[in-house]
């Protein structure tokens, strides 16, 4: 808007003569602009200092590119310095993990050559000596490899932890093999293992009277004559329970079942089914031989013993105590030290029932990088969990 330019002579009039406030402003008013249009038009700074919209949405547009690449900068060396820590923390626990292996298996040889047995009973028992304590019934995991001779293989682990637990003075070793393949050659493991007592004990006389069997499966085991001869001249007796996948699992839905329909049929009431009923149907099943099957003895080199079988659950007196025949003695059914050979503890289908209060130790993977990653079976892993067994509290509460 433009204002109109004074003339000469209002500008003459109103420097030369002395005008009242009233007609100043009758001389002005031609030059003032309308104040109708001052409300409603912008002034000229207003005008200028105003962008317009292209500038505006460029200015804008400039601003939102430069901060999204200042933050795509940024959200990318966050992510480099984030994958860098991760890569030095991986670095920095492989190293300690592949330490700590290499350290764990130095250790462990140094300890299979110090404690190494010689197949010697003295040696074994003097390292147990110093226990406060040992296990009434060990139970150990074993697994069937794939190799060619893996059922040899197999038997000679449990004729090896057989022999070691005899000579450590543990009356009772139970072995548990997933797929139940010992139960099916128990007279082909009983001559295996009394050949291993056989090089640490020397002659038969002073071995411990050996017995095997299985649930469900009938015992195996010397003569009752051959019991007493060897029981006259060493006291030792141990008893093998080779147990597998069908008495876990399978053995608790068969005494459901068979508890279910005895109450049915109004033969057991609902409110004698306990705790306590399960566990001595249980403890009847894994720690009695089978008493629909009879006994099964070996000859034992012994040129005078007869072959007689003796069922379950008849029960011969000995002439020389008036004791139950070792062969047919019931056994502790719950294990005290359950121990397993491999990196980490996987019980691959124990049975449950019998460990609830059982001291569980696993070997580790000690010797995995020198048995190529195997489940080695060795004297000082034995040796650590019957530490480890002396060790431990129990605690078993009210």
């Amino acid at each position: 808007m433009t204002l109109p330019m004074v003339s000469a002579r209002d500008r003459e009039l109103y420097r030369r003569q002395k005008l009242s406030a009233t007609d100043r402003e009758r001389l002005l008013r031609p030059y003032l602009p309308d104040p109708d249009s001052l409300s409603t038009r912008p002034s000229i700074h207003q005008h200028r200092k105003r962008p317009s919209t292209a500038r505006k949405k460029n200015a804008t547009r400039t601003r939102n590119r430069t901060r999204t690449r200042t933050i795509s900068i940024r959200a990318f060396l966050r992510s480099q310095l984030h994958q860098l820590v991760y890569a030095l923390i991986h670095i920095c626990l492989g190293f300690y993990v592949r330490l700590s292996q290499a350290l764990a298996a130095v250790i462990d040889r140094i300890q299979a050559i110090v404690y190494y047995h010689h197949r010697t009973p003295e040696l074994i028992q003097k390292d147990v000596r110093s226990l406060s304590r040992l296990p009434e019934h060990l139970s150990v995991i074993l697994s069937l490899h794939r190799d060619d001779d893996a059922l040899q293989t197999l038997m000679d682990e449990v004729s090896e932890l057989a022999a070691w637990t005899a000579c450590a003075g543990i009356p009772t070793l139970s072995i548990y093999e997933k797929s139940g393949v010992l139960k099916s050659c128990i007279p082909a493991l009983y001559q295996a293992v009394t050949d291993k007592l056989s090089s640490y004990y020397g002659s038969p006389v002073h071995q411990p009277i050996l017995r095997i069997f299985a649930p469900h499966h009938s015992v195996y085991g010397p003569s009752r004559a051959s019991s007493v001869t060897r029981r006259s001249s060493n006291g030792a007796t141990l008893t093998i329970l080779l147990l597998s996948a069908t008495d876990g699992r399978e053995t608790l839905v068969d005494l459901t079942k068979t508890l279910a329909e005895m109450a049915q049929n109004g033969k057991l009431s609902p409110d004698d089914i306990s705790t306590d009923l399960i566990d001595a149907e249980i403890s009847e099943i894994t720690s009695r031989p089978s008493q629909s099957t009879p006994a099964l003895f070996s000859n034992d080199n012994d040129q005078g013993d007869e072959k007689e079988p003796v069922s379950g659950n008849n029960r011969h007196h000995d002439t020389a105590d008036n004791l139950v025949p070792p062969i047919l003695q019931p056994i502790k059914p719950e294990p005290d030290l359950l121990l397993i050979f491999g990196p980490y503890v996987k019980l691959d289908g124990y049975p449950p029932w019998q460990i609830r209060l059982t001291e569980i130790f696993c070997t580790g993977d000690r010797g995995s990088s020198i048995t190529g990653g195997q489940e080695a079976v060795e004297y000082q892993g034995f040796m650590r969990a019957l530490w480890r067994y002396a060790r431990a509290q129990m605690r078993f509460g009210r």
